[in-house]
This record gives structure tokens, sequence and C-alpha cells, in this order.
């Protein structure tokens, strides 16, 4: 099994290739810790050569156990989980290769697989997926084996008909099911004997399922070294992580943040990834979670960041918090200002996509932008281009891409799996072009506008809903914001905003609260941006991280 890791909490919505018998150690590639100090030191280690062969459960997992079991590494867990009914798991390094090689035994004893078959996890907390959703990962994959607990299993089964490439079927949790093989059972009496396989840094390690603008969701091939070595340099320098961190990523792990943030980054750096197994977003939760245990590096969501200032965590204590880190959407300037009032801790964004590692990032020893991305984060070259795919100059808007040729990073993805068409589109010149738009300014920071989606085109003025929400957010009135095009029979379309009020003013009426909301805009930002309309709602919809899903809101809206 590439990764040999079976945790408390899976990345579903991804697909592993099993790893087949074959240990070897290789070279020189190992623990790629990288004591960084400085942006540009930073640069230098982008530009280390990439070894013929990885993988990272050999040469990361098992070397960490190695130096934990010889002393050479602080007395800190691999893995620790926590529930809010007070149960509690820990892991050390040791452990964890333990328990991960029986679980490779599983899968290729019990379940039957060999190299290169295909995995689908389904667990939660992303349950969200239909039965239409799970075969159309099933058949686009061709999985030989799911995995999923004994909620989702019935939804699995009413396919299985149009699953002509499932082979078996794994069942994970506390119950059991006809037809299904049980992990607790079959790891119980598994061997901890398996040899990891030889595997080359660009062999097929990842599948993360992704949505576009138009079609089923598309399949993004990573390799080894993709993400498996692509996020040293940002798991040291952006998320500044040590082999003494204790590393909270609250992301849902059907989101590729998960990947980045409790997996790879973490334990490339010797990290301990903690994790609380909470059905949903509280921030109330969240707050006694990082008050409670030794957490030293935080990541969640902007919207959830929001979520934790409006509840106002001033009055808790996080003495072990040093550092945090956010992505997925943009952080408004005014969220960044209250959590460092609040707690004394800056936020650092990031940006990335499933498609890559860490684009751009707010690193260590960088002055944070308020409202920035960063800078861009080694080997990346990234640049702001035209629809020709030619560099623009500073200060203009354009789409965010990131250098391909003449040649092309080792942490971007290998491929849209079977789809070569969208695979050539997604490149344009000499840069591979993220459908995010931006600008960089004069000292080479990324500035965010907007999903090139999510653009709203009014009369001819092209407006990116996040200094709109920023704007709003800055009145007092507000709590939450999103906006949105909206269609209009002169200007084609117009911004919209959906509003969550405070409770000091839902009695006021809302012709005059609206009315002085869009002039607030107007005095914020240009003129022309302000939202021509607004609607007061009781909440923003929000996946189970706590992100805002602003394209439900315009569906909607489109669909009037």
């Amino acid at each position: 099994f590439i990764m040999r890791t079976f945790l408390k909490s899976w990345i579903p919505q991804c697909l592993w290739i099993l790893r087949s018998p074959s240990r070897t150690f290789h070279g020189n590639n190992r623990l790629l810790t990288f004591q960084i100090t400085s942006y540009y030191e930073s640069v230098n280690q982008g530009k280390k050569e990439v070894p013929e062969y990885f993988n990272f459960a050999s040469d990361v997992l098992d070397e960490w156990a190695q130096l934990e079991k010889d002393g050479r590494k602080p007395a800190n867990p691999a893995f620790w989980w926590v529930n809010d009914k007070g149960e509690e798991v820990k892991w050390s390094f040791e452990e964890l290769g333990s328990l991960s090689r029986k679980t490779a035994n599983v899968l290729s004893e019990a379940c039957g697989l060999q190299r290169g078959d295909r995995i689908v996890a389904i667990l939660p907390r992303t349950s969200q997926l239909t039965a239409k959703d799970i075969l159309y990962r099933l058949q686009a994959s061709k999985a030989k084996c799911i995995v999923t607990n004994d909620t989702l299993a019935p939804a699995v089964e009413s396919v299985l008909s149009g699953s002509q490439f499932l082979k078996s079927k794994l069942i994970v949790g506390q119950g059991s099911r006809d037809g299904w093989l049980n992990f607790k059972e079959l790891l119980a009496v598994a061997s901890a004997d398996h040899q990891c396989v030889k595997t080359r840094c660009q062999d097929p390690m990842l599948i993360y399922f992704t949505s576009g603008t138009t079609g089923f969701p598309k399949m993004v091939l990573q390799s080894h070294s993709s993400y498996g070595i692509g996020f040293a340099v940002s798991g040291r320098y952006w998320m500044k992580l040590t082999p003494s961190d204790i590393m909270w990523n609250t992301s849902d792990t059907g989101w590729v943040k998960a990947a980045w943030s409790s997996l790879f980054a973490p334990w490339i750096c010797g990290s301990c990834v903690f994790v609380h197994n909470m059905p949903q977003f509280k921030p109330e939760v969240i707050a006694e979670t990082l008050s409670r245990y030794p957490i030293t590096t935080f990541c969640t969501a902007p919207t959830a960041f929001l979520m934790l200032v409006k509840h106002d965590v001033s009055s808790y204590k996080f003495l072990s918090l040093k550092h945090c880190v956010t992505g997925g959407e943009a952080l408004n300037p005014e969220v960044l200002a209250k959590w460092k009032i609040q707690t004394g801790v800056d936020i650092h964004e990031g940006y990335g996509q499933t498609e890559t590692v860490t684009i751009c990032a707010n690193m260590k020893g960088m002055k944070i932008k308020p409202g920035s991305l960063g800078k861009a984060v080694p080997p990346y070259d990234v640049q702001i281009v035209d629809e020709h795919g030619a560099v623009v100059p500073q200060g203009e808007e354009g789409t965010i891409a990131v250098r391909v040729k003449p040649t092309r990073p080792f942490c971007l993805f290998s491929e849209y799996l079977d789809n070569p068409e969208k695979t050539a589109a997604s490149v344009r010149g000499d840069f591979y072009l993220t459908g995010d738009r931006g600008f960089m300014d004069e000292e080479g920071y990324i500035w965010f506008v907007g999903r090139a989606d999510d653009i709203i085109n009014s009369a001819g003025y092209r407006i990116g809903p996040f200094e709109v929400e920023s704007a709003l957010i800055e009145h007092p009135a507000v709590v939450e914001a999103a906006v949105v095009s909206s269609p209009d029979p002169v200007r084609g379309e117009v911004v919209k905003a959906f509003v969550v009020l405070a409770p000091a003013f839902v009695s006021h009426d809302p012709e005059q609260l609206i009315h002085e909301l869009q002039q607030h805009v107007k005095k914020v930002t240009a003129p022309y941006k302000y939202p021509r309309k607004v609607e007061f709602v009781q909440e923003l919809p929000k996946t189970a991280t706590g992100k805002i899903q602003r394209k439900v809101l315009k569906n909607k809206e489109w669909a009037k």
C-alpha cells in the first residue's frame, strides 16, 4: 500500500494505488526536512534535485520511526486523535508503521489487490455523496476496492450492478455487514511484516476528484514525488513545522487540504498530526480544544477564522499556539486583524489547488500584506498572464499561472486521468493556468481577485467577489457575507450580496439597512462594485469545514 496508512480519519474521494512487495532503501533522499530560516533560503531548497526513486512510507514514515526508536526524535506522537466523548488515541511513528503494514497486508491478501489497483475511500466527514456520485467515481476510477462505513454502505450497494470493476468491499467502524469484509476483524489477525515496493518518483500515487464549471468531476493524478516531496518546503516554511510541533488542521478529509496539512507536510517534518473527530464546525469547540491541548500550529478555512473571531476567542488562553495558516478561499483583512488582536498570532495565508502543492504563501520571515496570498513558493515560478499566456505588467489583472516550460515542476499534477483534452487545455503557452484571477504587485506579492467563473461582469465592469465581501464585513451589522452574480436585464449581471446580520441589527428596517450597506461599500471600495441586490439570510451554505459554498448561492440565483 503506497502510504500503508490507515487513520481514524481517511482521505475520502481519493484513490490510493497498491504497493507490491519489494523492500528497497532509496539512497540519500531520506527525511526531506529543511531547516529553512528565510524565504530566500527556501528558494534555494526548492532547486534541489528530485531522486529517481521515492516512497513516502519507507523514505519518510519508516525513517522517522527509526529515529524515534534510536532516541533521536523529540518525544512527540505521530498521530493524536480525540473526540467529543472523551476518547483519545495516540500513535508513535513506530505504532503507525506497524498498523499501516498490517493494513497493507489486509488489502493485498484479504482484498486480493495488486500493484496498480485502485481503492476508493468514502468516509466521514465527506458523507454527502449520493448514490449517483458514488457510481460515477467507481466507474471513472475503475476501482477494484471500496472502503466505507456502515452508514454509507447501503448507497454503495444500490449501485453495485453498475460497478463492473469492483472486486472487494471493506467496511470500517464498529458494525459489520453481510457481503462486506470487516476491517477491524482483519486488522486484528494481520501480520505486521510487509515489504515496501520500490517506486519511481513519477509513478502514480493519488487520484483526487475535482469539480469544474462544466461536466463531471475530473480525476487529478498525483505522483509519489508531487505530494510526497512537494510539501517539504511549504511544510517547514509556510506551516513552520518541526519534529516538536503538533499540527491541527480542521479540513474535511474530502478536501485536498487534508492531504496537505494532515498528512504529507506534517509527517515530512516529523510533526504530530492532531485530529478532533467532530461532525461539524463549532467555534466554541475549536476554541476549547486549542485551550486544552498543546497545539502549536493551527489551520482552518478563512470562513472558520471569521466564525472564531465573531465568537470572540480573546477570553481563551491558547498557551501553546504559535503559528496559524489558512487557505481554500480568500482571507478578509478584517479577520486577519481581529485574530491578531484576540490571540496575538498572525494568520499566514497560502494558496494552491488540487493540481498543485502550495503555489503562493505568506511564509516565515516575510512581511504579511493583509489580503495578499504572499509570494511564490519554490520551485514554482508564478506569474500573471493574459488570455494568450503572455506575462502581463505588474499591477495588471490576469490569470494566476505556473511556468511549466521548459521544465515542468515535479510537484505539479501528472494529468487529468483519461481526459487528454482537459489536460492540454490547462496549459497556455509556457504556463499552467489555475483558472483564478489576480495581480502581482511591485514586490512580487500575488493578490487574489476571484475565481475566473466567479468574476462578475456587470455592464463591462469586472468585479471580484472578495473585495465586496471584505467591505461588507467591515460594517458592524454584518456577521457574514457572500457575493455572487445575479442576472439583470440591463447590465447582464449585477453584484448580489447574501448577508447574515448581527443580532443587534435584525430588527432594523430592511430597506434602510440595505441602503446603508450599499453606501458603505461605495465608500470602502470602487462605487461600481457595490451590491445592487442584497438579501438577508439566517445562514450561508457551508461545507463541513465552514467554507462558504458560493456556487450553491449562484446556482439558485440563476435558476430563478
